[in-house]
């Protein structure tokens, strides 16, 4: 079965967003984290989108603005999923656009059944709460930030259930970032 690799920016205090929506605290590890992300490409074949960071990424990855970047063209030759119950299409450029699907829960479930590599979730941090509860994450990977902002849109879901994760990697990075790598426990 394919695994499903939830993957986020996050400050020190585990905000996915700041309480505007921005993410300007991510450019702190953005060189490293490219490099990361360019090993972690090779082994998926698939990203799974929420419909707000379907509008982000189509909005600049399929882009001219998006050329230089070095993830750029693996990431464009991904296929996309986004999870919407809105959207009619999502187109990506000139490319393939994304499939649709409606059911987060049962859809995911069946897309990691499908023969491939592993499905990699970018931001979509509502959908990445549902999945989680739902016990569809296979592996929660923290792109920390060196950035305390003190309040904005948390990562995790609050209020619920305990959930135990273990530790797979912890690399610290040379500009005071870190990558931290969990997987639920058994």
């Amino acid at each position: 079965m394919r695994r499903l690799i939830f993957q986020e920016y996050v400050t020190l205090d585990l905000y996915a967003a700041d309480s505007d929506g921005g993410l300007d605290f991510s450019g702190t590890i953005a060189e490293q984290a490219d490099v990361d992300n360019l090993a972690l490409l090779e082994t998926v074949d698939t990203m799974l989108l929420g419909a707000e960071t379907y509008r982000l990424f189509a909005a600049f990855w399929p882009t001219e603005a998006a050329t230089g970047d070095p993830i750029a063209p693996k990431l464009n030759g991904l296929r996309k999923v986004v999870v919407s119950r809105t959207l009619e299409s999502a187109p990506w450029g000139s490319g393939e656009p994304a499939l649709v699907i409606r059911d987060a829960v049962e859809d995911v479930r069946e897309l990691k059944s499908e023969e491939g590599k592993d499905i990699i979730l970018w931001g979509s941090i509502s959908l990445f709460h549902t999945l989680l509860i739902a016990g569809l994450v296979d592996e929660v990977q923290l792109r920390v930030c060196p950035v305390l902002i003190g309040a904005g849109k948390s990562v995790f879901p609050g209020g619920g259930e305990t959930r135990v994760l273990e530790l797979i990697e912890a690399r610290p990075w040379a500009n005071g970032g870190a990558l931290l790598r969990y997987r639920p426990a058994s």
